[in-house]
């Protein structure tokens, strides 16, 4: 925990009183062992959520469509990066507005609500 010292004056008779003020928005650095099990869960979450989806379908067909698989892959590729960097600024910003709790509630009940959608579709059939 780190205390940031603020020429803010506790109390109005005295402005030159320096009162500490805690600071959340100095991030405690990560040791590499840190940073690469981070990157380690990410890669294999990641990898397993997009095997046999969609993504993958269609990129398996477009390559046996085009005759050029390289140029498929580095297509979806770009495209799979593309996609990561808005959802890893958009975790950014929203981690900077709002709590991990609510981020975490609030993501659940999105999930809840899409699977709530699919077993209606499902029992409407």
């Amino acid at each position: 925990m780190t205390a940031i010292l603020t020429p803010e004056p506790q109390n109005l008779t005295d402005p030159t009183e320096i009162i500490p003020v805690e600071s959340a928005s100095v991030p405690a650095k990560l040791t590499f062992k840190q940073e690469l099990q981070i990157f380690t869960s990410t890669f294999f979450a990641v990898f397993l959520a997009e095997l046999g989806d969609k993504t993958q379908m269609t990129t398996l067909l477009m390559s046996a469509q085009s005759q050029t698989p390289w140029i498929v892959f580095l297509g979806a590729g770009a495209a799979l990066i593309g996609t990561s960097l808005v959802g890893v600024l958009v975790g950014r910003w929203l981690s900077r507005h709002v709590s991990v709790t609510t981020l975490e509630t609030a993501t659940g009940a999105i999930l809840l609500l899409i699977a709530a959608m699919l077993v209606w579709d499902v029992v409407q059939l």
